[in-house]
C-alpha cells in the first residue's frame, strides 16, 4: 500500500493483478467507492508514489505509470525487467532520500548459495531503471523497506531462516549501507553461525549488525515510520517504527500475527519492540488474520492490510 494523489490509499491486488484506489470517505470508518486504476500487472506486491509516477514491484520487474490527481493512470512502462522469478516472490520498491529507486528481492531458498546477485539483496537504480547495481547483500528476505525521516537512511526488516529452532535466528531490522553485507547464508542476525554454511570461524566477521532483534518466525513484512509532522496518535506513539508480523508456519507454538511498535528517539532505537495491535492469534492458536502491509495517512492514522481476510483496517486515536 501507499498514499497517492490527494491522500488516496493505493493498494495492490494480487488476485487480479491490479491497483485499486480507495478515496477517503465521509468518515474515518469507511472509504469512498474504490476504483481499479491499473490492470494487467504481473503479481504486484509493492507500491511507492513519487514525482507524479506510481512505481510498482512485480514478480520479475518494476513498472511505473504516470498518475495524476484525477487518478487517471498512463500506460504501464516496465523500467526494470530482469528480476529473478520464484522463491521469496515479493519485490519491494522504495524511493530513497537520494532520489533513487531501491528494489529488494528475497532469496530463492531457505538457505543456500545464490547464483544470481539480485537474490537476497537490495539493488539501487536511477528513477528510470537505468544503471542498476548492488547496494546491500546478505539479506535473506527483506520485505519491508522505509526511509527513516530523522536520519534519511533506508531501513529494512528481514525474515530469518527456518528449521534451526523455535527461537533461532531472530527476525531483524537493519539500516542499509552501501556495499554492506548482512551475512546470509553464512551468518544470521549479526552473530549466529549457520549450521550448514557458517562453519568457518570468521563466518560472521565484518557483517552488518541489526538495529533490532525480534521473535524468530514472526515473518515481518510491511513497515513504516510514524510521520514526523503528524499528531493523530498520542505523543508516546509517534516517535516509532511500526512493523506487521504476518505470522509463523514452522514453530511449535505459533507466533506473530500482530502489529508491533519499536520506540525511537531522534530516529534511533530507544527501547525493545512492543505489541501495538494483537488478537489475530488467540489462546487456542486459532488465527483470524494475518497483517501484511502498513502505511500511514498524512494525518498520522494507520492503514493495515490483512491477506487472510482481504481486509484493510484503518487505525486512529480517539480521545
Amino acid at each position: 500500500m501507499t498514499i497517492g494523489p490527494k491522500g488516496t490509499l493505493l493498494v495492490t491486488n494480487r488476485l487480479d493483478n491490479s491497483i485499486v484506489a480507495y478515496p477517503a470517505g465521509g468518515s474515518l470508518e469507511k472509504a469512498d467507492t474504490p476504483t481499479t486504476i491499473v490492470n494487467g500487472l504481473n503479481d504486484p506486491t509493492s507500491l511507492v508514489m513519487h514525482g507524479g509516477y506510481l512505481y510498482i514491484g512485480e514478480r520479475q520487474s518494476v513498472a511505473r505509470v504516470a498518475l495524476g490527481d484525477d487518478l487517471k493512470a498512463g500506460p504501464t512502462q516496465r523500467i526494470i525487467d530482469n528480476l529473478p522469478d520464484g522463491g521469496h516472490n515479493t519485490r519491494t520498491v522504495l524511493i530513497g532520500p537520494d532520489n533513487r529507486l531501491y528494489v529488494s528481492v528475497g532469496s530463492s531458498c531457505n538457505v543456500c548459495i545464490e547464483q544470481d546477485p539480485h537474490r537476497a539483496a537490495v539493488w539501487v537504480y536511477n528513477l528510470d531503471g537505468s544503471e542498476g547495481r548492488l547496494f546491500t547483500k546478505g539479506l535473506r528476505n527483506a520485505v519491508g523497506l522505509a526511509v527513516n525521516p530523522w536520519t534519511q537512511t533506508v531501513w529494512a526488516d528481514v525474515n530469518g531462516r527456518d528449521l534451526i529452532g523455535n527461537d533461532t535466528p531472530p527476525e531483524t531490522v537493519y539500516e542499509l549501507v552501501d556495499q554492506g553485507d548482512a551475512g546470509w547464508p553464512r551468518c544470521h542476525a549479526g552473530d549466529i553461525h549457520d549450521p550448514d554454511f557458517g562453519k568457518a570461524a570468521n563466518a560472521c566477521q565484518g557483517v552488518m549488525q541489526p538495529l533490532v532483534k525480534m521473535q524468530a518466525h514472526s515473518a515481518p513484512l510491511g513497515l513504516d515510520f510514524y510521520p514526523t509532522k503528524a499528531t493523530q496518535f498520542p505523543d508516546n506513539y509517534r516517535n516509532s517504527l511500526y512493523i506487521a508480523f504476518h505470522g509463523s508456519w514452522n514453530r511449535t507454538k505459533p507466533t506473530g500475527y500482530k502489529v508491533i511498535r519499536v520506540p525511537l528517539n531522534n530516529g534511533k532505537v530507544s527501547g525493545p519492540p512492543e505489541d501495538f495491535i494483537a488478537g489475530w492469534l488467540d489462546n487456542n492458536n486459532s488465527v483470524s488474520g494475518r497483517p501484511v502491509g502498513i502505511t500511514f495517512a498524512p494525518d498520522g492514522s494507520l492503514f493495515v492490510s490483512d491477506d487472510s481476510n482481504g481486509n484493510i483496517y484503518h487505525v486512529w486515536y480517539q480521545k
